[in-house]
């Protein structure tokens, strides 16, 4: 193993805490880790062959190890999540959310900020809101701000030194900070914070605002912003009664997470919930598998690259736990400026809440990764818990016999891979040894298949299966013994009662008729059987084509043919003379095929 050649290096590796970066042959950064102890975490990988499809695929490209020492494991995970970022190493998770939907930004890096759309955050100071579903909601939100705030929507350099205010002003869609007279820098504070109060989905903060600058307005006898105040009460009252939104009381400010981990890949569903109200929905998720990784991993990496450019609430609810919990909550409170816990309910309304997130996240993985695809693999992953499988049975080999009364026995092998038969791969076999008994023959045909295999170093399968019950198992078994192969798992199938057979269970297992993994065994089995059952067909075909005349040497099936045309059948044949066999196929056969006639009864 290349990692290996590395093992000087990582004994001599720090106890500190850091980043490690390893690197292929070609110089590119294909993996960046975090550790408590540097050395002791390296040294892990040491050993770590064999474990999971993700990590050799790793150790096998691994050339070159780098490492990076920090003050505290909150510092590597800090300098861990730049490095993926910028670097984009192939084997560490890669998560990309819905960009197809525009946000809104309020630019409060500027002195006067102003609400514009945006097609992605970005770490430049700005307030970011979104995304916004469907994407022209996005800009009747903007103009939303304008009508009810005064936010400017201009792109002049704002002094408060203009003479008079612009037609925004004066349709009611700007409070004019360009005139200092008019507006002040304070006022218009106010009106920014207003306005992200409502981009926040914080609806029931503003209300208490504006009804209080509303009564404040009108006990100073300043009727006119009095009434503008009321006027944006009244439409911020109707959204928040308009608005078609999960909402419970007591949820507070909080992030909920959902995620659904297949083969196929990830897909995670955050959904924003402020005052109790869920604001916006956000889809994070990946455009391949992602092998051998676990759900506090992923969490992990999810809560990462999510709060990269966003600032995270008091409390972010997950569905288990991600790895290096308390660091990621110590990285999240530095960054929001406030305590973040990461909380997994157990109970109640907020594991509710996250298991409809979860529900969410399970419908976003079929839609992205196709309904069809993920059914199969659900199958596979039902297969794999059912059967107590190592991994995921992506290739199958499936095995069947067809006989009648012994005569003509031969074999098929159909292939499944990732859900999906393999017709390039299926194979069929004449069974060598004339016998009535379909354990033999299934000792025989499991016996050659993978003595060849052996020879060619070729794919093993995940998992073998038997068109039979617990005698057809026990034969298979034996003959994977007698090569050594063991260790591949094989079940058999019943038909009629459709029961598994397994080597490990006394009893067999029996799935629900629509369990997706009765179902994908059924449809395989079925493939053998169909296979299995051609196949038979076309050698009693040939057994029925055959006549004497076979035996004759020197007639071949072109010959045959033609002495049949000619002559009309065998017997024909046999009364013909010899000049007028001679007149069809030659002095010399017409002689042999006579002898031949001879020497018979």
């Amino acid at each position: 193993m290349p990692i290996h050649e590395l093992k000087e290096q990582i004994g001599r590796l720090p106890e500190q805490p850091g980043v490690y970066l390893y690197f292929n042959e070609g110089g590119d950064t294909i993996y960046v880790g975090k550790a408590r102890v540097l050395r002791d975490r390296v040294r892990n990988y040491l050993g770590a062959y064999g474990s999971n499809p993700k990590t050799d695929a790793l150790l096998d490209e691994v050339v070159r190890l780098e490492v990076i020492v920090t003050d505290s494991v909150v510092e590597a995970l800090a300098l861990e999540n730049n490095l993926i970022k910028q670097r984009s190493p192939r084997y560490n998770i890669l998560l990309r959310d819905d960009k197809n939907y525009p946000f809104l930004q309020l630019t409060t890096n500027e002195a006067f900020p102003r609400v514009l759309v945006a097609r992605g955050v970005q770490r430049d100071g700005s307030f970011y809101a979104g995304p916004f579903m469907p994407a022209h909601f996005a800009r009747k939100t903007m103009s939303l701000t304008h009508r009810l705030f005064g936010m400017r929507s201009c792109n002049e350099v704002i002094t408060g030194k203009r003479d008079r205010p612009c037609l925004e002003y004066d349709i009611k869609r700007c409070i004019a900070p360009c005139v200092d007279t008019i507006c002040t820098e304070a006022d218009y504070g106010r009106a920014v914070d207003d306005a992200r109060l409502f981009l926040e989905g914080k609806n029931d903060e503003l209300v208490k605002t504006l009804r209080a600058r509303m009564q404040a307005a009108a006990d100073g006898e300043r009727f006119e912003e009095a009434a503008q105040a009321r006027d944006a009460l009244r439409t911020v009252q109707t959204l928040h009664d308009r608005q078609q939104k999960m909402a419970t009381t007591q949820l507070g400010h909080r992030d909920v997470f959902g995620l659904k981990l297949g083969p196929a890949g990830v897909a995670v569903q955050v959904f924003q919930v402020r005052s109790g109200r869920v604001v916006e929905r956000v889809e994070l998720g990946t455009e391949e598998p992602i092998v051998g990784s676990s759900e506090g991993e992923v969490l992990e990496a999810a809560i990462q690259q999510f709060y990269e450019l966003r600032s995270a609430p008091a409390e972010v609810h997950v569905p288990a736990d991600p790895d290096e919990q308390e660091a990621l909550e110590t990285w999240l409170s530095s960054r929001a400026g406030h305590r973040v816990r990461i909380v997994v309910p157990q109970r109640g309304e907020k594991r509710g809440f996250v298991d409809l997130a979860n529900r969410n996240a399970a419908i976003a993985y079929q839609t992205r990764f196709n309904q069809t695809q993920t059914a199969q693999y659900d199958a596979l992953e039902t297969l794999q818990q059912v059967l107590a499988l190592p991994s995921l049975p992506r290739r199958i080999e499936c095995f069947d016999i067809s006989t009648i009364q012994g005569s003509e026995t031969v074999a098929s092998m159909v292939v499944c891979e990732e859900g999906r038969m393999r017709r390039s791969e299926y194979r069929k076999f004449r069974i060598r040894n004339s016998t009535q008994d379909d354990f033999a023959a299934m000792h025989e045909v499991v016996l050659r298949r993978y003595r060849k295999l052996l020879e060619l170093g070729g794919l093993f399968p995940d998992l073998v299966l038997i068109d039979g019950g617990k005698g057809q198992l026990s034969a298979a078994y034996a003959a994977l013994e007698s090569l050594g192969l063991a260790n591949l798992v094989a079940v058999g199938i019943a038909k009629k009662e459709e029961l598994i057979y397994t080597r490990e269970h006394r009893d067999p297992i029996a799935l629900a008729a629509h369990d997706p993994a009765l179902l994908l065994i059924q449809r395989i089995r079925d493939e053998a059987h169909r296979f299995a059952v051609t196949f038979h067909r076309q050698a009693r075909s040939m057994r029925d084509l055959r006549s004497d005349l076979d035996e004759v040497s020197g007639v071949g099936s072109r010959r045959r043919k033609t002495l049949l045309t000619t002559f009309g059948s065998v017997a024909g044949v046999r009364r013909a003379t010899r000049e007028e066999l001679a007149a069809v196929v030659g002095a010399k056969t017409a002689d042999a095929v006579l002898a031949f006639f001879a020497s018979r009864p």
